[in-house]
């Protein structure tokens, strides 16, 4: 009876009607949704028809999700037009765009664009998002600035997951997969009423595959044959507590471990260091896809070489507890959101992607981040005939740690030698794997002979040693680095609808932040890391010595550009002992405004305005300008302007959607996250623009069982013209020059997805079904500084699922497939590090004319080796899945 009575609140009806049912929220009530009224969506913090929402809202129902094989936010892009998800150097760095616009999540100190939402608490971090995400109910990708509602850093949008609610009415159910690549996974999930007032859910998933990159180790000492495995235990369990008939509980626990490899790289196109890389590994391999004529891409492969492993470490757990409480007198309901959350990783890698021993990184707590944060968010929201009002309160206190460490390998020593000495003619002994000391011999050196008649101090390339006293690397660990960033953020909100007429409605949100954040660093050389650049460093500054470069045959400084490679930041001396501390605190007043009229029940148009807001931060690196330590760590704010004007329409007996949207969006100190080769950098680009057209469809057709969901988004995403002093270190213009004027990475100009579903009674005790999931996006570029070989042309990928099982679902098999075409296409592009260069930086060398007129980039003079982490090759398999 209690339960009965609770149906006649105001927004816990719908709550606890999905209790009853054992669903969560009101559409998912039924076996599925039958016609568009079915689709609710809590894009405005409460649940309302997908329909009745002036936002760009693209809805996936439990059956959609599971027909495409969605287990993470990673599998969710097929079914996301305009949306990319990528993941690079670990699973840890996932990164979600939408409509072109997201942050890179190499660097820890960066918040997301695009904000991770699971049943209420914010993510911090894309990654912190990234697992499986159990037993779906739906999920909904808010398009556009969110910041009103769901918090400052969604600037591009919000994917907002909805889990299943424990259920009173009691079941089990469980999955068993295997598949290719050594596949094998299961899940099992249990709920049921444990009094009249308090029901549970508890999931527990594991899943093994072996790696999908065949890996070549050259001079060890990995073993490994394979990269990109996996292997993790996750487990979610949830009380839904109801202790009267106003009052509702959920309390949600969590844990996920994985430990797995990942990941390498492969080259893509390979330059002229390959015979550095092929001669240091002899006789164990070329360490390196050989190049091909005239140094061009190289064919598609998924061959790796990596002479280090590549294990990762994640541990993901939190607590939440949302408490709803109604007040029938006011017909208003008070939310009451409270979260825990702690995420740590750890890694070892072989960041130079080579068979060579060049550089690695060990896997022994020098080398991971970590986030932990504590939240609390008051929601007080209510109706009247004419309005529906909501104001709220927000607070959160985070931790973010970074461990960075590099280690010297045998060959690092001979590998930067032959760099230095690359260009060297024969006459004086060319190409030189031991003649590193020449350059750092702080009295300077000789290149020739007539120096050796006066008795001068003599390093003649390729014939005589250099001094012994000159400084080298010692193999080992180079340097560790610690970073702590502690951050407060309060936000106060509203979001208001008015209904001025019948058909009319006004919609303004306001939210009111204030940030705070300290960084606390310190950036440590160890051993004699840093000897060799310092005496580089003397020897390019003696003012006893002349300018001139080698090869000659006087005593001369280090080259500048010899500098460049000795002076890395993981080798510059002037990191030693360096101690950081940095703090700051902002504002922002954010928010929207939107109106809507209805012509009728079937027809809809609405115009917005929106403005998001990211908050500043630090870059947990080493950054340097020439080979100065950058004094601050700091980057400015991201701001987006974004406008909007859309039509939904509802056709056909309400069993179809049709909904239109224009957008404009205007970012200000966009945030790029770059890789200069060396080091990932933060710059504040000052404009990015973000214009096209968003289309969503869903078809529920004549045919029983049988629907369509699909979308198509164009984009037309640039950057504004700007020059280097329009940055914050005009010095990485020219790593930048690409960028003025030009198209976005990871902006597609066209990206259309379908999935057709099909589920229904067969007779005879028997219900069959299928889904086919596609998406199709045109060509792009996947690096951040959009240099050429970094593009990835137009590619498909189709997923498809058929199954057979009882009418009952006591039981089905489905078989089912991902990238069934076996698409080949590229996740991240990215410069090989210390091989090749792409880009110059002397001035006279712009580019005069020709498509990189302006720039820093000259394809002829391009002697880069890139590399790419690739999308998923073609994996398949079968799912039993069973339910008491």
């Amino acid at each position: 009876m209690r339960r009965n009575l609770q149906l006649r609140t105001t927004v816990s009806a719908a709550v606890v009607g999905a209790v009853v049912f054992g669903f969560a929220g009101v559409a998912a009530a039924q076996e599925a949704p039958a016609t568009v009224d079915d689709i609710i969506v809590t894009a405005q913090k409460r649940e309302q028809s997908l329909q009745d929402v002036p936002i760009v809202v693209t809805t996936l129902s439990q059956e959609i999700l599971d027909g495409a094989g969605v287990q993470d936010i990673k599998d969710l892009q097929i079914l996301t037009p305009g949306m990319t998800v990528t993941s690079t150097q670990s699973e840890a760095s996932t990164t979600v765009r939408i409509r072109g616009a997201g942050t890179v999540g190499d660097n820890p100190g960066l918040e997301s664009s695009v904000g991770v939402v699971i049943d209420g608490v914010y993510r911090s971090r894309n990654s912190v998002g990234f697992g499986d995400l159990g037993e779906l109910s739906r999920i909904e990708v808010l398009k556009g600035p969110q910041g009103t509602l769901f918090g400052k850093n969604t600037s591009a949008g919000v994917i907002n997951i909805i889990t299943e609610r424990p259920s009173f009415d009691p079941s089990i159910s469980g999955e068993l997969t295997g598949g290719n690549f050594g596949a094998i996974g299961g899940s099992v999930s249990v709920t049921g009423g444990l009094t009249d007032q308090v029901a549970g859910r508890l999931f527990v998933a594991h899943r093994e595959r072996d790696g999908f990159y065949d890996v070549n180790n050259g001079d060890g000492p990995n073993t490994r044959k394979d990269d990109q495995t996996q292997d993790y235990w996750t487990t979610r369990g949830q009380l839904l507590i109801l202790p009267s008939d106003d009052v509702s509980v959920r309390l949600i626990a969590d844990y996920t471990k994985r430990e797995e490899y990942c990941c390498v790289a492969v080259q893509t196109r390979v330059g002229p260091t390959q015979a550095f890389i092929a001669a240091l590994t002899a006789p164990n391999g070329p360490g390196q896809r050989p190049p091909v004529a005239g140094f061009g891409t190289v064919p598609f492969s998924r061959l790796a070489y990596s002479n280090r492993e590549t294990p990762q470490e994640i541990e993901d757990m939190g607590l939440s507890a949302e408490a709803t409480i109604d007040f029938p007198s006011i017909n208003a309901t008070l939310t009451s959101q409270t979260s825990w959350r702690d995420w740590s990783f750890q890694q070892g890698m072989d960041p130079d992607y080579t068979g060579a021993d060049i550089l690695s990184r060990a896997n022994d707590g020098s080398n991971g981040y970590g986030v932990d944060n504590l939240t609390q968010e008051f929601r007080l929201a209510g109706t009247s005939d004419k309005l529906d009002w909501l104001v709220g309160l927000f607070a959160t206190k985070e931790g973010v740690y970074r461990d960075d460490s590099y280690v010297y390998g045998s060959d690092y020593n001979a590998f930067a030698s032959l760099l230095l000495t690359a260009s060297l003619p024969a006459a004086v002994g060319g190409p030189s794997p031991s003649r590193l000391g020449c350059f750092t011999n702080p009295n300077g050196f000789l290149v020739g002979t007539a120096g050796a008649a006066a008795g001068q101090p003599l390093c003649v390339i390729g014939a005589v040693p250099p001094s012994a006293a000159a400084p080298t690397f010692a193999a080992g660990k180079a340097y560790e680095d610690h970073y702590s960033q502690r951050s407060e953020s309060v936000a106060v909100f509203t979001n208001n609808t008015y209904r001025v007429t019948e058909a009319f409605d006004i919609n303004l949100g306001l939210r009111y932040t204030y940030d705070s954040k300290r960084l606390l660093g310190l950036q440590d050389n160890l051993g004699t890391n840093g000897a060799a650049c310092g005496g580089a460093l003397a020897n390019n500054l003696a003012p006893t010595l002349p300018a001139s470069g080698i090869p000659g045959t006087i005593n001369t400084r280090t080259p500048a550009a010899a500098l460049g490679l000795l002076c890395l930041p993981w080798s510059n001396p002037l990191y030693d002992g360096r101690r950081i501390q940095e703090k700051f605190s902002d504002t922002d007043l954010s928010g929207t405004i939107k109106a809507s009229y209805r012509f009728n029940p079937s027809i809809m148009v609405y115009g917005s305005y929106a403005r998001g807001y990211k908050g500043a931060g630090y870059n947990m690196d080493r950054v340097q300008t020439g080979v100065t330590p950058d004094a601050s760590l700091f980057f400015a704010a991201e701001t987006v302007d974004s406008y909007e004007a859309g039509v939904k329409t509802t056709l056909f007996d309400r069993t179809m959607l049709l909904n239109v949207t224009y957008f404009d969006q205007k970012f200000e100190n966009f945030q790029l996250n770059t890789f200069l080769g060396t080091a990932f950098v933060v710059e504040s680009i000052p404009e990015l623009t973000s214009r096209g057209v968003d289309a969503d469809m869903v078809w529920f057709t004549p045919i029983e069982g049988l629907s369509f969901q699909g979308g198509v988004t164009y984009t037309d995403a640039k950057y504004g013209q700007f020059g280097a002093g329009d940055l914050s270190s005009p010095g990485r213009f020219p790593q930048l020059s690409l960028l003025p004027g030009a198209r976005a990475s990871f902006a597609p100009e066209w990206s259309l997805t379908g999935a057709l579903a099909f589920d229904r009674e067969l007779g005879g005790g028997l219900r069959g079904g299928f889904n086919l999931s596609a998406k199709y996006s045109t060509e792009y570029n996947t690096g951040s500084d959009l240099l050429p070989y970094k593009n990835q042309d137009a590619f498909t990928v189709v997923n498809g699922r058929v199954s057979i099982g009882s009418a009952d679902e006591r039981w089905t098999l489905e078989v089912w497939g991902q990238n069934l075409l076996e698409e080949e296409y590229t996740q991240v592009g990215f410069s090989a590090p210390l091989q090749g260069t792409a880009i110059a930086t002397n001035p006279a060398v712009i580019t005069p004319s020709g498509p990189y007129a302006g720039t820093y980039y000259n394809p002829a003079t391009d002697t880069a080796t890139y590399n790419a982490y690739l999308g998923a090759p073609r994996t398949y398999g079968v799912t039993l899945k069973v339910k008491y």
